[in-house]
């Protein structure tokens, strides 16, 4: 076991990394500054207002993305950052966030959802579920359609997706039209360094693996609950009715075979909406490659407007 593994280790780890990541964000003014992100597809306007979400975990601020449209009620995706759930990188999906706001006609709601080591399991999976209940009941007054939703992330954003959609079908609700899983972790049981890439030095080292995982879930028998690692083989429970999915994994990514493993499972139940691999790129690969993240969020704004009900941007 690496030290690593130990929560204490994990955690200072953690938090050196949070640090690091603000101290970067204040001195950057390139690529990786807020002013960055915003400036990718530029032909697709940045229309946000702030909200703030009440919870039982804590206040979860969020960045509202407006779409135009003549639709007095639009639907609305709600989207969950990458970062390890240890990182809070909300403004690195602010591209994305415009994407689907542009050409899926949706209101997109980008959370800053709380992470670990500050907020370990089950806080941040709870916080977003009851983040998407609350965007659900409250479309009326606040300019969408909670009757038409759907939810979505990348990486640990997409696991917390995954773990949303989990407990809507476990508590009854709310209804989620599609859940987004982008390179998703779905199973956190199974040690990093027991995962395999297919190239010798993947993004995602197990090392870092192993300070996500640890930080975020420091209990290593509680890495098989569902809302961890549905992924996993030890979660066998009937998933038939869980909302439809669309699963998007990356050829070289450390993550790929976990993200296969439950697109499979999901297609058992009839709920894959469908499984795109990405040819030639690893983990996090839309954050610097326009062309290939232009092919996937096209393909995401699809499936999000097929889900909602939507005509293509374009459409008179």
């Amino acid at each position: 076991m690496s030290i690593l593994a130990r929560p204490a280790v994990a955690t200072f780890a953690a938090k050196a990394m949070q640090q690091a990541g603000k101290l970067a964000s204040r001195r950057a003014s390139g690529r990786g500054s807020d002013a960055s992100y915003h400036a990718r597809f530029p032909e697709f306007p940045r229309r946000v207002r702030e909200l703030t979400i009440p919870n039982s975990i804590a206040p979860a601020r969020a960045t509202v993305y407006l779409p135009a449209t003549e639709d007095a009620a639009p639907p609305v995706h709600i989207n969950f950052h990458g970062g390890g759930y240890v990182m809070p990188m909300t403004e690195l999906d602010d591209p994305l966030c415009r994407f689907l706001a542009a050409e899926a006609g949706v209101v997109v709601i980008n959370v800053d959802y709380a992470v670990a080591p500050q907020h370990p399991f089950p806080a941040p999976p709870r916080q977003a579920y009851e983040v998407v209940r609350w965007v659900a009941e409250h479309g009326a007054e606040q300019g969408w359609d909670g009757g038409r939703l759907t939810v979505g992330g990348q990486s640990a954003g997409g696991g917390l997706a995954a773990a949303v959609a989990r407990q809507a079908l476990a508590e009854g609700g709310p209804s989620i039209a599609l859940q987004v899983l982008h390179y998703p972790p779905l199973d956190l049981a199974t040690s990093a360094k027991d995962k395999r890439a297919a190239i010798a030095k993947p993004l995602l080292r197990p090392w870092m693996a192993e300070v996500f995982d640890t930080s975020y879930v420091p209990d290593p028998k509680r890495r098989t609950d569902p809302l961890v690692s549905p992924g996993n083989a030890a979660d066998t429970a009937d998933i038939k009715g869980i909302a439809p999915a669309l699963v998007v994994t990356a050829e070289y990514d450390l993550l790929k075979a976990e993200g296969v493993r439950y697109a499979d499972r999901l297609r058992e139940a009839g709920a894959l909406a469908d499984h795109y691999d990405v040819a030639g790129v690893d983990h996090g690969y839309d954050g610097d490659n326009d062309a290939k993240a232009r092919e996937v969020y096209t393909l995401i704004a699809e499936q999000v407007r097929r889900a909602v009900g939507t005509r293509p941007a374009d459409a008179g």
